[in-house]
């Protein structure tokens, strides 16, 4: 099964050998996000919402470039810093999937950077309908 790297125009350069997304066989897969700017600064520090947007936003982005929507998105692992920031990324994370829910699941964990709030990863099935 082949398959293809996106990493779509514009995107910040990764922190680590990792491509933005992958997709195979019609299966988006995108990385674990973080709410870094395209420049490589951080996004919305000490803001656990606005980080959730920019990273959903980033999410889209991808998937998008995969020719999907993020009605595609079956499935999310969010990564937080502090449980205190739980609703908050609730909130912005249900504007995005209004309808049908993708499955998830959710951990408090430390981050790559400590000006992280959030993390997330998602799969996508792009065409599967």
């Amino acid at each position: 099964m082949p398959k293809q790297s996106i990493n779509p125009p514009g995107f910040p350069k990764p922190l680590a050998p990792y491509s933005s997304g992958t997709q195979a066989d019609g299966v988006v897969y995108v990385s674990g996000t973080l709410a870094i700017n395209p420049d490589g600064s951080f996004a919305h520090v000490g803001d656990a919402a606005g980080q959730t947007r920019h990273v959903l936003e980033t999410i889209k982005a991808v998937i998008t470039a995969a020719g999907g929507t993020m009605d595609d998105v079956t499935f999310n692992h969010v990564f937080l810093t502090d449980w205190a920031n739980y609703q908050a990324i609730n909130a912005v994370y249900a504007e995005y999937f209004p309808g049908d829910k993708p499955a998830r699941f959710c951990i408090q964990c430390g981050l790559v950077k400590p000006e992280f709030l959030v993390e997330i990863a998602s799969v996508a099935h792009v065409g599967k309908r």
